[in-house]
């Protein structure tokens, strides 16, 4: 196993915490990235970290129920969203985690040391650590994962996160039916996964990038049994506190607890998802009688309806979770760039903060790079315009306005409200929208076909992360199919800039060219909220969803 190290630029970090130059949850952030204990971080930032309950604090025994839409889960490297990612990463696990700080810390990996350069980034595994049925998790099995995860044909959104660093186009040598080419992707260099010994992985990148170990923290991230291939189901092997022992999409899934997990806990018998469906009243009435402990989330204007149950608490975190206007910039009008700037004039993001969110959150900027993130730069706000708005619609063609559906869906609540609200702000600029309110599970399955959708986004650490998630050119996630060799120069750039004003200098382009020409109107960031029983100890708010389930107790 190889010696840890200090990444060279951590004095300079200090320094700039020092100086009152680098915000201190901005160190925390940088600092565990590069390596260093998140107990050093804490400490050298003065903030204070989330209070962990000790083990003797937590009851043990029992059963923890949570209500919670349940998905297909065949898949594991290939899931689109957190829901089915809360059912696997009980069972099979990511090498890092991103903590409710946002700071990043060792999770199957012990630690990792990164080069001067940012290119090479060497991850310790724990000791000991095996699958549930006694076999050893070593370096090989990292290395396996990380191939099938990137391997084309699995189809995992992850390939938008390390494209940049991990990967390079490749001419498939088809055409489509457009008569374009059929592009596809490889792994950049054979020697990307290094295995030093069996306890140590170096991943050797094509470009210098400082959120490798946030990226790790990916649900399509996790560490299988290479035995089974890439599937997943009931009895499927991991080194998770849970084994899966029932699933059934639409109804429930069941979670046993295992006495063999390598961390602390789990401390609860089960933890039950319950699919509660689409109706809000079903959630609360669920919550009321006890059927549930809990919530995946609580739309913020039925938080009344809990405040007084005297059972309940409501959890809050402010986040860079969102909906955006998503447009497809092949198919008019969008693929006029004045329409898609129209689309951004035409709405008032505050007051669709205010109508929607009840102001739970913030208003956002058309660039999706949200005022927590570590990258964001603040440009003038971008004031709403319907007659400006109406006059680039008849530059580009089309003088009587437009006719558009959206397609959206009712759950969460916020999002029809915010899509009604949208609607009648655009009726002003000439942009006539009829709405097409779907089922949840129909309008996943046609998200990223429709030319016009209001798209829900998780909270995600890093402007780069949702950046390279939805709009690099040629990933998984970019249903707008934009393409800009400009910005993906530009994050490539930001990803390998250490200097944080160097960073947010680059993020001022970004962010021009998101609202001059990018694919997405976008109103508000939002504060995502839940609700939990009081009998459930040591339950902490996750900006990105996440139930660690090995943490929680209940009281009989």
């Amino acid at each position: 196993m190889t010696t840890r190290k200090d990444h060279p630029s951590l004095p300079k970090l200090k320094q700039e915490l020092a100086r009152g130059r680098l915000p201190r949850r901005e160190f925390l952030r940088y600092a565990t990235a590069l390596g260093m204990s998140a107990g050093a971080a804490y400490t050298l930032a003065g903030v204070a970290p989330l209070r962990r309950a000790h083990a003797q604090e937590i009851p043990t025994g029992g059963t923890i129920t949570i209500g919670m839409r349940v998905q297909e889960v065949t898949s594991p490297h290939a899931l689109n969203w957190v829901q089915p990612g809360n059912v696997t990463t009980q069972v099979i696990q990511t090498l890092t985690r991103i903590d409710q700080d946002n700071a990043v810390i060792p999770h199957l990996a012990a630690g990792w040391d990164v080069s001067d350069d940012l290119r090479s980034w060497t991850f310790s595994l724990r000791e000991g650590l095996t699958y549930h049925d006694g076999r050893p998790f070593l370096a090989d099995d990292v290395i396996w994962n990380f191939n099938h995860i990137l391997a084309p044909d699995t189809g995992s959104s992850a390939i938008g996160l390390v494209k940049s660093y991990l990967l390079n186009d490749v001419d498939t040598g088809e055409v489509d039916d457009d008569g374009n080419p059929r592009m596809t992707t490889e792994i950049w260099d054979a020697n990307a996964f290094e295995k030093i010994d069996d306890l140590t992985v170096r991943l050797n990148l094509k470009e210098p990038t400082i959120t490798v170990a946030e990226d790790l923290f990916f649900y399509n991230m996790t560490m299988a049994d290479p035995e089974e291939n890439g599937s997943f189901g009931v009895g499927s092997n991991g080194t998770g506190p849970f084994e899966l022992v029932e699933h059934e999409v639409g109804v429930r899934s069941v979670l046993r607890a295992r006495q063999d997990y390598w961390g602390d806990g789990p401390y609860v018998d089960e933890l039950i998802y319950l699919d509660l469906g689409d109706d809000p009243s079903a959630w609360i009435s669920a919550v009321a009688s006890r059927q549930v402990h809990g919530l995946y989330q609580l739309d913020g204007q039925f938080i009344p309806a809990v405040e007084g149950m005297p059972h309940a608490e409501v959890h809050e975190a402010q986040t860079s979770a969102t909906s955006v206007v998503q447009m497809k910039v092949m198919e008019p009008p969008f693929d006029d760039a004045r329409v898609r700037l129209a689309m951004r004039l035409g709405i008032d993001p505050e007051a669709v903060l205010q109508l929607s969110l009840q102001g739970r959150g913030l208003p956002a900027e058309h660039h999706f790079v949200c005022q927590i993130h570590p990258e964001y730069f603040p440009l003038p706000k971008m004031e709403r315009d319907p007659e400006r708005a109406r006059e680039l619609l008849a530059e580009a063609g089309y003088p009587d306005g437009i006719d558009v559906e959206m397609a959206c869906k009712g759950d969460p609540a916020w999002e029809l409200a915010a899509v009604q609200v949208m609607a009648e702000q655009y009726a002003e600029a000439g942009i006539r929208v009829s709405i097409n309110n779907m089922p949840s599970s129909a309008f996943w399955d046609q998200w990223d076909k429709v030319p016009l959708g209001f798209v829900e986004w998780a909270h995600r650490s890093n402007g780069l992360a949702v950046l390279n998630l939805g709009f690099r050119s040629g990933v998984p996630w970019n249903a707008p199919e934009y393409a800009n060799p400009e910005l993906d120069d530009l994050l490539t750039q930001a990803a390998g800039t250490l200097d944080l004003d160097d960073r947010k200098a680059l993020f001022e382009h970004i962010e021009r060219i998101m609202q001059e020409d990018g694919p997405i109107a976008q109103p508000c960031w939002r504060a995502i909220t839940t609700v939990f029983d009081t009998a459930v100890v040591n339950f902490k708010m996750h900006p990105m969803y996440f139930f660690f389930g090995e943490e929680m107790g209940i009281e009989a």
